[in-house]
């Protein structure tokens, strides 16, 4: 079965109406796995879905999948990228502390 069959099966079983562009989408699922993080690629392209909405017209798919891709070569946080936020703050050496005999707050869950 190639992908093809497999979205049309997928379509029936959903019971939606949908023209997919496989390339369009395996092609934006790969640059959001590359440049923001690998979970972004799913997530985006059930986004996409979502904003082209059952009937929407092939070219407004692509209208709204170009957005997504600029977004995604623009990302400039790749997932192990450290918060700008912190990247100045004073980092506190106790390395010469005991901390052995301290005793632990319990937490709540």
């Amino acid at each position: 079965m190639n992908l093809h069959d497999w979205i049309d099966e997928l379509c029936d079983v959903l019971e939606i109406e949908a023209e997919v562009d496989e390339g369009l989408l395996a092609d934006l699922a790969k640059l959001t796995h590359e440049n923001v993080e690998p979970a972004a690629a799913p997530v985006t392209a059930f986004l996409l879905g979502i904003a082209s909405g059952e009937n929407a017209a092939p070219d407004a798919v692509e209208r709204l999948a170009a957005r997504a891709q600029a977004l995604a070569e623009g990302w400039d946080r790749p997932a192990d990228a450290p918060d700008p936020d912190d990247i100045d703050d004073d980092i506190p050496d106790d390395t010469g502390v005991d901390h052995s005999a301290d005793e632990l707050d319990e937490l709540d869950v």
